[in-house]
């Protein structure tokens, strides 16, 4: 487990180009040291922010997007091409502009897909394309990923794991279905907290007023079962990455020292 670190940024735009660069930098030097990197994508407002503005960012082009395997942490179960869908909004966002390997994209299950309306034999599903894709040194049914992004919803939740429901109690399975969540779609397939943490590093992202309570809420102590986000952690490294409105109901002994 390792403890969160804390990023500050004035605004949400200036998170957005700054975590873009952070993580360009992370893919390359996971590509020069292993040849490859892997990414766990969130979606949601700060989630497609980021990849907006990777998209934009003229240093994108020091990634080496055919050597980049692309997971997701959640995804809303509905038809493939859905616009609510994380993987439809991340194609548009940015994936559709850069020169993946398909077979490197892993988008969760839709619910036109091979397990039909399934959602709990979906989940299943991607639970075992993960266990496939992990490596002896990886040591568990998960690829070790080097980075593994969240939002942070207002509620405290983290991908589609929900305060008190079942799925943020789960301590085998590294990804589960999930029924009548309290935002709509209410049927989704998420990774649970065993999987989200053997990452290297978890990055959650939170910006806006609407997120100032939640944040202040999972850094100060909380349980992960009321708050899924004090829950989700790194093997390395834990960041979380803010503007300052999301900031501002921190205690001050939270508050980093420097922050851009």
């Amino acid at each position: 487990m390792s403890a969160p670190q804390l990023v500050v940024h004035r605004d949400k735009e200036l998170m957005a180009q700054a975590t873009a660069a952070r993580l360009i930098t992370k893919i390359v030097d996971a590509q020069t040291a292993r040849g490859y990197a892997s990414v766990v994508l969130t979606g949601g407002r700060n989630g497609n922010g980021l990849l907006a503005a990777l998209a934009a960012a003229p240093a994108r082009d020091a990634i080496d997007w055919s050597r980049l395997d692309l997971w997701w942490g959640d995804e809303r179960f509905e038809p493939d091409g859905d616009p609510e869908r994380n993987v439809t909004q991340a194609r548009e966002a940015l994936l559709d502009a850069v020169a993946l390997d398909p077979a490197r994209v892993h988008p969760m299950p839709a619910s036109d897909g091979p397990f039909g309306n399934d959602v709990d034999a979906a989940a299943a599903g991607y639970a075992a394309e993960l266990a496939a894709a992990a490596r002896p040194e990886d040591h568990g049914p998960v690829p070790t990923f080097d980075v593994l992004m969240l939002g942070v919803g207002p509620d405290t939740h983290v991908a589609s794991l929900f305060p008190e429901l079942p799925a943020v109690r789960e301590t085998e399975r590294t990804v589960v279905g999930v029924h009548g969540a309290p935002k709509p779609p209410p049927t989704r397939v998420t990774l649970t907290l065993p999987a989200i943490r053997a990452a290297r590093e978890v990055w959650l992202l939170a910006a806006g007023e609407d997120k100032a309570e939640a944040a202040a809420i999972a850094l100060s102590g909380a349980g992960e079962i009321q708050a899924p986000a004090a829950g989700a952690y790194g093997r390395a490294r834990t960041l979380w990455l803010l503007d300052a409105a999301a900031a501002s109901q921190l205690p001050r002994e939270l508050y980093p020292s420097a922050s851009s």
